[in-house]
């Protein structure tokens, strides 16, 4: 798969996303990241691929011990069933990867805690099936910062593209004039892309302010 050029580029209608194991017992043990702007951050992408249209699917492992999948990201989805797992590496569960692969879709996103185990087992694997495999790196997290960036690494070595949830929700736009999605994403930023949706309302605010009649 060319990592440059055009169609390197993700696009939504060929983009199906896996969220894994977003569950209390990994976010116990999260340290390389704060853990409000980790569920933050998956939170937003989740939102993004909801106002893309993009698949998306949610996977626990063993749910009834380790808590069920934060609510913040199955309210986006909420008729939506989370597949729960006894397996450690999602993808060698059938029942996950029938899914993925019923959609048709050949660039697969992933994120998930914790970055080492759950996202790296699953990228490497799918990898080497020929997917085109991207990370999100500020949507996923490990146990400590070296957990997490060597688990970068790893993925990066074998293939893997990474990028954050916020680049790629503009990768997926692309365009602002495709209305059909500009507002959805907007409104996602204004959620969840702190600074950036802060600055917009700010836009709008000035937009929105009258000029002062300097004579009066």
């Amino acid at each position: 798969m060319p990592k440059t050029g055009l169609n390197a580029l993700l696009r939504p209608e060929d983009s199906v996303l896996v969220l894994i194991d977003h569950q209390p017992y990994q976010l116990a043990n999260l340290n390389s990241h704060e853990p409000q702007m980790a569920v933050n951050n998956a939170t937003g992408l989740a939102k993004a691929a909801k106002a893309f249209s993009v698949p998306t699917i949610l996977t626990s492992v063993l749910a009834e011990r380790g808590g069920l999948i934060f609510s913040q990201i199955t309210d986006v989805f909420p008729d939506q069933k989370v597949i729960d797992r006894t397996f450690i590496n999602t993808w060698e569960d059938p029942k996950v990867v029938d899914v993925v692969k019923a959609t048709g879709r050949k660039q697969l996103i992933m994120a998930g805690l914790w970055t080492e185990v759950c996202v790296v087992m699953p990228a490497i694997q799918a990898l080497g099936e020929g997917w085109d495999v991207t990370v999100i790196t500020d949507a996923s997290g490990g146990t400590s910062v070296e957990a997490h960036e060597v688990a970068i690494q790893r993925m990066i070595a074998a293939g893997a593209n990474v990028m954050t949830w916020l680049a790629l929700a503009a990768e997926w736009q692309r365009d602002w004039a495709r209305m059909e999605t500009a507002g959805a994403v907007t409104e996602v930023m204004k959620e969840h892309a702190a600074g950036s949706g802060i600055a917009f309302m700010w836009e709008q605010q000035l937009l929105n302010t009258p000029i002062p009649n300097a004579a009066a």
